[in-house]
C-alpha cells in the first residue's frame, strides 16, 4: 500500500518488467515511464569545426500517453501505484503543482458555462477539433462536449442544460458509444509541461531581463556575433510563446515557467510521488552509476551552446538531477543485483538478502579452471558435445583483436562462429544475437558480453580466457556476471583458462559453489527437479528462419559448407523500384510500430537502418551536417 518506483537501466528491460508486473498485479495501477523519443539528436555546437547541430527527434505518441497516465495516477491519490521507469525519471518535467492546478474537475449538477469549460481545457493544453478526434482533443456539438483523455484510452461526454452540467459519461472514443454514467470526472492536462497564464507573463518578462543582461555581457567581451545570435534566437522564441504558447526548445526556458531560482534542480517524476514511496533499483550495479553519470554529460554539451550565444544560461537548469539530489529525494530503497557494487554495500552496511533459489530449480553453473597450455585444442574438444546437443557457447576475451582473431581461426576450422564488440553497430548486434539464438552459428566470441544484457537460455557453456589477468574485465563482479550467462541452462558450465588462482577467481568460485550447495539442498528437501528455461525467439527479422539442421556432427563440420551470415557493416541501396526516400519512410514506420509494442530491440534496429539510409540519401544529394 505504498507507491513504488522500479528503476531499470534500459528501455527493453523496463518493458519486460512492466509486462511482468502487469500480469502479477492486474488490479493495481502499473505504469511505464521511459523517454518518449523513438530517436533523439540533441542540440549541440562544435566550436572546433564551427558546426551547429539542430535538435532532431521523433516522439512516440503511445509512450507519451503512458507517461501522462503515470503522472495522473500518482496525483490521483491511489496508493497501489507501481511505476517501472528508466533514467528518464530524473529528467525535468512540469511542475506537479501546475499540473494539478490546471486539472479540470467536474461534478454532476455543477454550474459552469461551456465557454469557461473550453477555456479551462485550452489551459490544460487540449485542442479543439471538429474534424478528427484523437488523444488530447475535444469537440463541441450543441450542448455536448466530447473529450478524448490524454494518457487514457477512453473519453468523457459532458452534457449541458444551460450553464449546468446535466450528464457526465465515459465514452468509447472510436465508436462514441456511452459506456458508463459518472457522478464526477477528473481531466488531467494533455501535456506534461503546463503552466498558468500569469506565470507565462512573468516568465516572458524574466526572459527579456536575462536576455538584456547576457547580451550586454557579450558586447562587453567583444563578442558581437554571439550577442546578435542570442538576441535574434531568444526574441524569436518569445514571439512564438506569445502567439502560440510554445516554441521549439521551450524546455530551455523551463526554469522560468516552473518558477525556480537559477541553479535549482528541475521538477522530475519523483516529485509526483508521495513522501513515503519505495524505490527498487533493478540491476543496481548498472542503474545507480547510470544516474550519477547523466548530469556531467548534459552540462558539458550545453556549455558550448551557452558560451557561443545559442542559448541563455537558463538552459543549464533544464537538466537531469545530480546524484546527491536523487539521493535526497528517495527514502527507503531496495537494490537488486547479482553483483552489488560498493555503493549499495555501503548503504546497507553489509546486510544483504540473498535470493538464490530459482523457480525452475536450476543450479548456478559449475566452474572449472583449466591451465592455458594448449587452450585452443581444449576449447575445440569441449565445444564438440555442446554443439551436438544444439546448445550455444560464449567465449570472452580480453581484447577486440583477440576476439576477431579467434573467430577467424575457428571459422577456418569450420566452426560456425561470430564475434561481437562495441565496434559493431547496435543494429548488427541485435541481428547477431537473434541469429545466434536461432542456430545460425554455435559460438559467440566477445570482449565484454555483460554490456549486451544477454538473456540466452540456449547457452550452456561459457569460456573465460585469461581469467587470471586481473583488471576491469576480470574482477569478481565481471566474472560472476559472465558466468551467469550459463545459469539459465540445465547443462550450464563455465571454464576459466588460467595459470594461477587470482583473488577475483577464488571469490567468484567460492560464491558460486556456496549458491550451488544451497540450491541443491533446497531441491532435495522439496523434491524439485530442475527444468530447462524455454524462451520464445523474438521475430526481429522477417526473413530469419532457423536452419533446417541445427544439430551438426562435429567431426563432419569440415565437410559442411559454412552458412553465410550478415556482414559486420550494413549497406543499404535502392531495391528495385523502391527509392531511398520510400525505404526511409518504411523503416521509420516499422520503428514507430515496434516502439508502440514496447519492442525496443526491433525499434533500435529500424532506427539505425533509417539513419543509415538517410546518410546515404544526404550523400547522394550532396548534403552535409546541418550548420
Amino acid at each position: 500500500n505504498r507507491p513504488t518506483l522500479i528503476l531499470s537501466h534500459n528501455k527493453t528491460l523496463a518493458a519486460q518488467l512492466y509486462n511482468e508486473f502487469k500480469s502479477f498485479f492486474p488490479d493495481n495501477a502499473v505504469h511505464y515511464f521511459v523517454s518518449y523519443y523513438d530517436y533523439y539528436q540533441p542540440e549541440a555546437y562544435l566550436p572546433t569545426t564551427n558546426t551547429y547541430i539542430e535538435k532532431d527527434l521523433s516522439i512516440n505518441d503511445e509512450i507519451e500517453k503512458m507517461r501522462l497516465a503515470t503522472t495522473s495516477a500518482l496525483l490521483s491519490g491511489r496508493r497501489d501505484v507501481i511505476v517501472v521507469a528508466t533514467v528518464s525519471c530524473i529528467y525535468g518535467i512540469g511542475n506537479p503543482e501546475d499540473f494539478d492546478e490546471t486539472t479540470v474537475r467536474l461534478e454532476l449538477g455543477q454550474h459552469i458555462s461551456k465557454t469557461k469549460l473550453m477555456m479551462e481545457l485550452n489551459t490544460a493544453l487540449y485542442v479543439r477539433s471538429e474534424v478528427e478526434f484523437q488523444s488530447g482533443m475535444f469537440n463541441v456539438k450543441g450542448d455536448t462536449i466530447d473529450i478524448f483523455i490524454a494518457g487514457g484510452d477512453t473519453g468523457f461526454r459532458i452534457r449541458f442544460f444551460g450553464n449546468q452540467i446535466e450528464g457526465l459519461f465515459i465514452i468509447d472514443p472510436v465508436s462514441m458509444a456511452i459506456l458508463e454514467p459518472q457522478e464526477s470526472i477528473v481531466i488531467r492536462p494533455a501535456k506534461m509541461f503546463v503552466t498558468t497564464k500569469q506565470r507565462i507573463k512573468n516568465s516572458i518578462r524574466e526572459i527579456q531581463d536575462d536576455l538584456f543582461v547576457r547580451y550586454n555581457e557579450f558586447l562587453e567581451d567583444g563578442k558581437t556575433e554571439e550577442a546578435n545570435r542570442l538576441k535574434h534566437r531568444v526574441e524569436y522564441d518569445l514571439e512564438m510563446i506569445k502567439e502560440m504558447g510554445y516554441c521549439s526548445g521551450i524546455e530551455n526556458y523551463s526554469r522560468y515557467f516552473d518558477g525556480r531560482r537559477a541553479g535549482t534542480r528541475p521538477f522530475c517524476l519523483i516529485d509526483y510521488f508521495p513522501n513515503d514511496f519505495l524505490t527498487i533499483a533493478d540491476e543496481s550495479h548498472v542503474s545507480i552509476p547510470q544516474i550519477g553519470a547523466m548530469y556531467g554529460g548534459d552540462r558539458s554539451r550545453k556549455a558550448n551552446l551557452i558560451d557561443f550565444g545559442f542559448r541563455l544560461p537558463s538552459a543549464f537548469d533544464n537538466r537531469p538531477l545530480k546524484f546527491n539530489e536523487f539521493e535526497s529525494l528517495i527514502g527507503q530503497a531496495i537494490y537488486v543485483s547479482a553483483t552489488p557494487a560498493n555503493y549499495e554495500l555501503s548503504k546497507c552496511e553489509g546486510l544483504i538478502v540473498e535470493q538464490v533459489i530459482r523457480p525452475t530449480g536450476l543450479l548456478d553453473p559449475e566452474i572449472e579452471v583449466i591451465p592455458t597450455e594448449n587452450q585452443i585444442d581444449v576449447i575445440f574438444e569441449r565445444i564438440e558435445p555442446v554443439i551436438e546437443r544444439d546448445e550455444r557457447i560464449l567465449i570472452t576475451t580480453l581484447t577486440k583483436r583477440m576476439a576477431e582473431e579467434l573467430s577467424k581461426y575457428m571459422e577456418r576450422a569450420s566452426v560456425r562462429c561470430r564475434y561481437i564488440h562495441s565496434d559493431i553497430d547496435n543494429m548488427e548486434r541485435v541481428r547477431i544475437l537473434e541469429e545466434y539464438r536461432a542456430g545460425y552459428f554455435d559460438v559467440l566470441i566477445g570482449v565484454n558480453l555483460l554490456r549486451e544484457g544477454l538473456d540466452l537460455p540456449e547457452v550452456s557453456l561459457v569460456i573465460i580466457m585469461d581469467a587470471d589477468k586481473e583488471g576491469f574485465l576480470r574482477t569478481e563482479r565481471s566474472m560472476t556476471q559472465t558466468a551467469g550467462r550459463a545459469a539459465r541452462n540445465i547443462n550450464g558450465h563455465v571454464i576459466m583458462f588460467a595459470d594461477r588462482m587470482s583473488n577475483a577467481m577464488r571469490l567468484t568460485i567460492d560464491a558460486t559453489n556456496l549458491r550451488r550447495s544451497k540450491q541443491a539442498r533446497y531441491n532435495e528437501i522439496h523434491k524439485i527437479k530442475p527444468m530447462q528455461i524455454v524462451k520464445e525467439l523474438s521475430q526481429v527479422f522477417e526473413d530469419q528462419q532457423k536452419p533446417e539442421t541445427s544439430v551438426v556432427d562435429y567431426k563432419e563440420l569440415a565437410k559442411v559448407k559454412k552458412r553465410s551470415v550478415a556482414s559486420n557493416t550494413a549497406d543499404y541501396t535502392i531495391v528495385g523500384d523502391v527509392s531511398l526516400e520510400q525505404q526511409i519512410e518504411e523503416a521509420k514506420q516499422r520503428m514507430t510500430d515496434a516502439a508502440k509494442e514496447l519492442d525496443f530491440a526491433v525499434a533500435t534496429v529500424e532506427r539505425d537502418k533509417m539513419l543509415a539510409l538517410q546518410k546515404q540519401l544526404d550523400t547522394l544529394n550532396g548534403k552535409t551536417t546541418k550548420k
